[in-house]
Protein backbone atom coordinates (compact mmCIF):
# COMPACT_ATOMS: atom_id res chain seq x y z
CA UNK A 1 0.00 0.00 0.00
CA UNK A 2 3.01 1.96 0.85
CA UNK A 3 3.99 2.10 -2.64
CA UNK A 4 1.17 3.54 -4.47
CA UNK A 5 0.73 6.46 -1.43
CA UNK A 6 2.84 9.21 -3.66
CA UNK A 7 6.10 10.51 -1.64
CA UNK A 8 6.03 13.96 0.07
CA UNK A 9 8.78 16.46 1.16
CA UNK A 10 8.68 19.30 3.40
CA UNK A 11 9.21 22.46 1.74
CA UNK A 12 11.38 23.99 3.51
CA UNK A 13 13.77 20.78 2.68
CA UNK A 14 13.00 20.54 -0.91
CA UNK A 15 14.25 24.14 -1.51
CA UNK A 16 17.75 23.57 0.11
CA UNK A 17 18.16 20.66 -1.54
CA UNK A 18 17.42 21.91 -4.95
CA UNK A 19 19.44 24.85 -3.88
CA UNK A 20 17.45 27.94 -4.48
CA UNK A 21 18.78 28.59 -0.65
CA UNK A 22 21.80 27.97 0.63
CA UNK A 23 20.60 26.77 4.13
CA UNK A 24 17.47 25.42 5.80
CA UNK A 25 16.76 27.92 7.21
CA UNK A 26 16.86 30.56 4.95
CA UNK A 27 14.38 28.35 3.10
CA UNK A 28 11.75 27.99 6.13
CA UNK A 29 12.18 31.82 6.41
CA UNK A 30 11.00 32.53 2.99
CA UNK A 31 8.10 30.18 3.08
CA UNK A 32 7.01 31.24 6.94
CA UNK A 33 7.04 34.81 5.52
CA UNK A 34 4.69 33.90 2.80
CA UNK A 35 6.68 34.70 -0.23
CA UNK A 36 6.23 31.22 -1.31
CA UNK A 37 3.50 29.83 -3.65
CA UNK A 38 2.11 26.03 -4.49
CA UNK A 39 0.06 25.72 -7.43
CA UNK A 40 -1.13 29.45 -6.54
CA UNK A 41 -1.14 29.27 -3.24
CA UNK A 42 0.29 31.08 -0.86
CA UNK A 43 1.88 28.74 1.72
CA UNK A 44 2.95 29.95 4.96
CA UNK A 45 4.29 26.77 6.76
CA UNK A 46 8.00 25.42 6.30
CA UNK A 47 6.25 21.97 6.53
CA UNK A 48 4.14 22.25 3.88
CA UNK A 49 4.41 19.07 2.00
CA UNK A 50 5.23 18.81 -1.60
CA UNK A 51 6.08 16.30 -4.14
CA UNK A 52 6.41 15.93 -7.77
CA UNK A 53 4.23 17.85 -10.70
CA UNK A 54 3.68 20.76 -7.90
CA UNK A 55 4.32 24.70 -9.27
CA UNK A 56 6.87 26.68 -6.76
CA UNK A 57 6.29 30.32 -6.91
CA UNK A 58 9.18 32.52 -5.22
CA UNK A 59 11.49 35.34 -5.62
CA UNK A 60 15.17 35.12 -5.73
CA UNK A 61 17.64 37.48 -6.45
CA UNK A 62 15.56 40.20 -8.09
CA UNK A 63 13.94 38.00 -10.18
CA UNK A 64 10.47 35.54 -9.75
CA UNK A 65 11.37 32.03 -9.85
CA UNK A 66 8.67 29.94 -11.43
CA UNK A 67 9.89 25.93 -10.92
CA UNK A 68 7.95 22.45 -11.41
CA UNK A 69 8.79 19.46 -8.51
CA UNK A 70 10.22 16.72 -11.14
CA UNK A 71 11.64 14.71 -8.51
CA UNK A 72 12.37 14.39 -4.37
CA UNK A 73 16.14 14.22 -3.86
CA UNK A 74 17.61 12.35 -1.32
CA UNK A 75 20.51 14.71 -0.37
CA UNK A 76 21.86 17.96 -1.11
CA UNK A 77 24.26 17.03 -3.61
CA UNK A 78 25.63 19.04 -6.38
CA UNK A 79 24.44 21.65 -8.48
CA UNK A 80 23.92 19.22 -11.57
CA UNK A 81 21.98 16.83 -9.32
CA UNK A 82 19.75 19.51 -7.71
CA UNK A 83 18.79 20.65 -11.44
CA UNK A 84 17.38 17.10 -12.12
CA UNK A 85 14.83 17.91 -9.55
CA UNK A 86 12.76 20.93 -11.27
CA UNK A 87 12.18 22.22 -14.26
CA UNK A 88 12.57 26.23 -15.13
CA UNK A 89 8.82 27.46 -16.06
CA UNK A 90 9.81 31.14 -16.02
CA UNK A 91 12.29 29.89 -18.73
CA UNK A 92 15.22 31.94 -19.18
CA UNK A 93 14.70 35.43 -19.32
CA UNK A 94 17.48 38.14 -19.31
CA UNK A 95 18.72 40.20 -16.57
CA UNK A 96 17.54 43.39 -16.16
CA UNK A 97 19.85 46.06 -17.81
CA UNK A 98 22.59 47.42 -15.13
CA UNK A 99 22.33 50.96 -14.29
CA UNK A 100 23.68 53.17 -16.72
CA UNK A 101 26.76 54.70 -15.79
CA UNK A 102 28.42 58.07 -16.59
CA UNK A 103 30.94 56.73 -19.29
CA UNK A 104 33.52 60.25 -18.67
CA UNK A 105 36.45 59.75 -16.86
CA UNK A 106 35.51 60.36 -13.40
CA UNK A 107 34.01 63.54 -12.21
CA UNK A 108 34.37 66.79 -14.31
CA UNK A 109 36.60 68.94 -14.50
CA UNK A 110 35.83 72.91 -13.55
CA UNK A 111 36.16 73.38 -17.54
CA UNK A 112 34.13 70.41 -18.40
CA UNK A 113 31.13 71.62 -16.12
CA UNK A 114 31.04 75.13 -17.20
CA UNK A 115 30.94 73.66 -21.09
CA UNK A 116 27.98 71.64 -19.66
CA UNK A 117 26.35 74.00 -18.01
CA UNK A 118 26.84 76.31 -20.98
CA UNK A 119 25.29 73.59 -23.43
CA UNK A 120 22.33 73.34 -20.79
CA UNK A 121 21.15 77.06 -21.20
CA UNK A 122 18.99 78.13 -23.89
CA UNK A 123 18.51 81.49 -25.44
CA UNK A 124 15.06 83.20 -25.40
CA UNK A 125 13.43 84.04 -28.75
Amino acid sequence: MEGSAQKRLRIDKWLWQARFFKTRSLAAKQVGAGHVRVNGNRVSKPAHAVGPGDVLTFAQARRVRVVRIEALGDRRGPAPEAQTLYTDLAGDRDDPPANPSYEGKGRPTGRERRKFDLSRRTMPD
